[in-house]
């Protein structure tokens, strides 16, 4: 009898093939690599445990178990939350009380020594950064987890490797066929080709995309940094390798793989190297393997590209690509209105955006570990009266603390003196107010910086897609400053916001007279009604409409007949919504917000929203 695995492959086998040779057909050893490929999935199966198949086989029978609204997430860094993977095992009752059901560690595996890119330089793919524990640890931590009812999620570098990984010193060695896992090169003829049509990613810390090594007398690509080598895919041994590597990690029971910087990983001579077509047949290969083998898995796609780009990874009805995708935009979007105390730029660029299938989400974020970008639809700037140049510079200013009135206080990351741009670093609580507020001992802009921060997060829990809080942010965290005593962090001010977390002030979180109180219950309130109203469903749309307020956003959720208006106020004023509006977005007789229990009459003239005030109504 065959087993689940055996008639998944049977019924897959043709289209992963095509697939394949979108890639590879014409290679002398491309049926022998397919071979190879095919035989690490069958041992893939083989070595995954008991429970892990029962898991696969619940979520066969519950594809969309990932679009649930009962999914809610955290993100955080190992050390940072509670120092090893012992140490978050003996913290996972604090995400229960939250209401956490989804977790994001930050890099864990195992990675060079001194700079390291954040962890993103990989060394090893199977074994873990020794700070934390024994991969032994973080299988039984992953089991802990899933016991508890946590997916857990990891970061898988899939474009590239430390320069120190068995792989690349094998090619530093003199191993050929590991030479051609990467893009090695005797002269540099071709690596000046390349240079003239692909961009540096950080043309002002790492140059270039190729780096010489005199020891070796070789040329490499190194998109990112010098100590971080480009896998050649178009080499099917490299695919087959990556792909042994994540099913190993698969077993030890992760269960999302965000795939890191994926619009890179196939190069071409005469193409700037992003997002290319093969990219996709590649992620397409990555969903059909999982499927096969471990179909508890979803994948999640890191792709900081335009909207229109981004979208492209969700993949198709006919080819799908990744289950989630990081709303970058929407996050970008929440904190220049709350800036500006006006709406309509993320008004009008939600509503433009382009749609993505039913059975894929995003991830909607207010912070994360990186910087704050301020990339926009510069025509849609335009068309409020803005000018694009200006209005970066309003941002970059604003959340550094420097425009008068600004009630932010952050630093800046990336800043270039010849073009004037910048990307800004800080905490959410410190961005929206609360450092100033505590430093300035002023109670009211202390209680209005509280209620920016939670209207952020009311904003990414009520919206479509799977809500992530950054670890800290759930009790108030503010900069850390000190990150600049520390040579491995100093030059880099993201650090700025990822201080450890402060077990002390979490002690207060059920204390309603602390800030960390207010929050933490307000987000363990917001949380629980999200997961008791499935209209909260990742795959449940949202319509934006213009409330004829430019302070205040509103949304329309609608499902199996029932219908939810959400409001935001981004204005520290109270501000008035003519409810003639509402009534034409099909709200009529009597509504009630979910938070509050407040009653709303739709046939009154205005309904009345509160400085930085957020209202789910439910009509009744």
């Amino acid at each position: 009898m065959k087993s689940s695995f055996e008639h998944r492959l049977l019924n897959r086998m043709d289209e992963l093939r095509s697939c394949y040779d979108e890639l590879y057909k014409g290679r002398a050893d491309a049926a022998e690599q397919f071979d190879h490929l095919v035989e690490i999935m069958k041992k893939g199966y083989e070595e995954r445990k008991v429970e892990l198949k029962k898991l696969d086989a619940d979520r066969e029978q519950a594809k969309e178990w990932f679009l649930d609204q009962k999914v809610v997430g955290m993100m955080m860094y190992i050390d940072l939350f509670a120092d090893n993977f012992t140490g978050v095992q003996e913290r996972i009752s604090y995400l229960k009380e939250l209401g956490i059901t989804y977790i994001h560690f930050m890099p864990l595996l195992k990675t060079r020594k001194g700079k390291n890119d954040g962890g993103y330089a990989v060394a090893s793919y199977t074994q873990v950064d020794e700070r934390f524990g024994n991969i032994e640890q973080f299988e039984n931590l992953l089991d802990a987890l899933r016991e508890q009812g946590i997916s857990t999620c990891v970061d898988f570098v899939v474009n590239h490797t430390a320069k120190e990984h068995d792989w690349a010193l094998r090619a530093k060695a003199g191993d050929v066929k590991y030479q051609e896992m990467y893009f090695m090169y005797d002269t540099d003829l071709i690596p000046n080709q390349f240079e003239k049509t692909v961009p540096e990613v950080f043309p002002l810390v790492s140059p270039k995309n190729f780096t010489y090594y005199e020891d070796i007398e070789k040329w490499v690509f190194t998109s990112f940094y010098e100590f971080q080598w480009d896998l050649n895919y178009q080499n099917p041994y490299v695919l087959s390798k990556i792909i042994e590597r994540l099913l190993f990690l698969a077993n030890k029971g992760v269960e999302v793989f965000r795939l890191d910087a994926i619009p890179f990983m196939w190069k071409e001579l005469g193409t700037n190297c992003r997002n290319l077509p093969p990219v996709h047949s590649i992620m397409s290969i990555f969903r059909i393997i999982s499927e096969i083998v471990c179909p508890g898995i979803i994948l999640k796609g890191e792709a900081i590209v335009a909207p229109q780009e981004i979208v492209k990874y969700f993949g198709d009805a006919n080819a799908a690509e990744c289950h989630i995708m990081y709303n970058a935009s929407y996050m970008v979007l929440l904190w220049n209105s709350l800036a500006t105390r006006d709406v309509r730029l993320m008004e009008k660029t939600l509503a433009r955006s382009p749609r993505i299938p039913l059975y894929a989400t995003w991830i909607n974020y207010a912070r994360c570990h990186d910087d704050i970008g301020w990339g926009f639809e510069e025509g849609i700037i335009r068309e409020i009266g803005e000018d694009p140049f200006l209005h970066k510079q309003f941002l970059i200013s604003f959340y550094k603390g420097d425009f008068p009135g600004s009630f932010s206080r952050g630093e800046l990351y990336e800043f270039d003196e010849t073009t004037m741009d910048a990307r800004n670093s800080g905490t959410l609580a410190s961005l929206c107010g609360l450092e100033k507020a505590l430093g300035d001992q002023d109670e009211y802009q202390q209680e209005l910086a509280i209620k920016r921060i939670l209207l952020l997060h009311s904003m990414i829990i009520s919206f479509s897609g799977i809500p992530v809080i950054y670890s800290g942010d759930e009790i108030g965290t503010v900069n850390d400053f000190t990150y600049v005593e520390d040579p491995q962090k100093s030059a880099d001010s993201r650090w700025l916001h990822r201080p450890k977390m402060d077990w002390e002030r979490a002690a207060k979180r059920a204390d309603l007279g602390s800030d960390e109180g207010k929050i933490f219950t307000s987000l363990q309130k917001m949380i629980q009604c999200r997961k008791e109203h499935p209209i909260f469903a990742s795959n449940v749309e949202c319509t934006v409409f213009d409330t004829q307020n430019q302070g205040v956003f509103g949304l329309v959720k609608q499902y199996h007949g029932q219908k939810m208006l959400i409001l935001g106020n981004f204005t520290e004023s109270q501000q008035r919504v003519n409810n003639r509006v509402l009534r034409e977005q099909g709200f009529c007789g009597i509504g009630q917000d979910l938070l509050q229990g407040r009653s709303v009459d739709f046939h009154e003239e205005t309904l009345v929203v509160g400085p930085y005030q957020y209202l789910w109504i439910q009509q009744i």
